[in-house]
């Protein structure tokens, strides 16, 4: 589509953010937030999407969603946010669970918003903006939880969740690097985590480059290698662009 201007969505556990963007990444509105709405099924999660673009005040021609967990097809196979009571690491509600279960959120989202309609996971929409298409690249973000997006060549491979994998005494990589685990031992120990989480992915992995990226990067202490390149917290947005490329 020439010249289409994007509304690009990036759905967080904490926070939603959107902005209109040209046809190269450039924006053409300004930034604009919602604190993440709980209980949050699907319906309200649509409204709260629909409530942000009106809140650019421009006109958009395709949507690109940014959404948290496993989205294959635009189809949500699990969210580990908004499936609880009242935000991250609260308890899940089985009825929430039910809701989203298999909840086809691109149709959703494009039916209440009259456009065509493009929903990755929020890491992957990331990565798109960064990622140079040269050998194995890695993304890992730091956020309410910790995303990940792996592509080869600058092709974007399934989906790992490894958010949910088991990192250290009996907690998950969400729970260890979160905002919540951050904000309880403080950003000195949180980077330590995150040191700790690389080095033990790298013989897993073994990735050319690596990105880390999300809100949580700019807490980070200090730096945590020659070969990792820390990306702006906008590239969730940014990205949205390649998704339609």
């Amino acid at each position: 589509m020439a010249k289409a201007r994007t509304l690009a969505v990036d759905c967080g556990g904490t926070g939603l953010k959107a902005i209109v963007l040209d046809d190269e990444g450039r924006p053409v509105s300004e930034r604009v937030t919602l604190r993440t709405p709980y209980p949050c099924p699907p319906d309200v999660m649509t409204a709260a999407v629909v409530k942000l673009a009106a809140k650019t005040g421009q006109h958009f021609d395709r949507v690109s969603v940014g959404f948290p967990g496993m989205v294959r097809g635009g189809i949500v196979y699990a969210t580990p946010h908004y499936v609880t009571a009242a935000g991250p690491f609260t308890a899940v509600r089985p009825e929430l669970l039910r809701q989203w279960a298999s909840h086809d959120i691109r149709a959703t989202l494009e039916q209440a918003l009259g456009r065509p309609t493009r929903v990755l996971n929020d890491a992957e929409v990331a990565g798109m903006a960064v990622i140079t298409g040269q050998g194995f690249e890695v993304l890992l973000t730091l956020g309410t939880g910790l995303g990940c997006a792996l592509f080869d060549g600058g092709r974007l491979l399934p989906k790992l969740e490894l958010s949910q994998a088991p990192f250290r005494r009996g907690q998950t990589y969400d729970q260890q690097l979160g905002h919540h685990a951050r904000k309880g031992i403080g950003a000195d120990r949180w980077t330590d985590r995150v040191i700790r989480a690389i080095e033990t992915l790298q013989p897993v992995l073994w990735w050319d480059q690596l990105y880390v990226g999300g809100g949580g990067a700019k807490h980070l202490t200090r730096p945590l290698g020659r070969d990792i390149t820390i990306v702006p917290n906008d590239r969730g947005l940014v990205g949205g662009v390649r998704l339609w490329n």
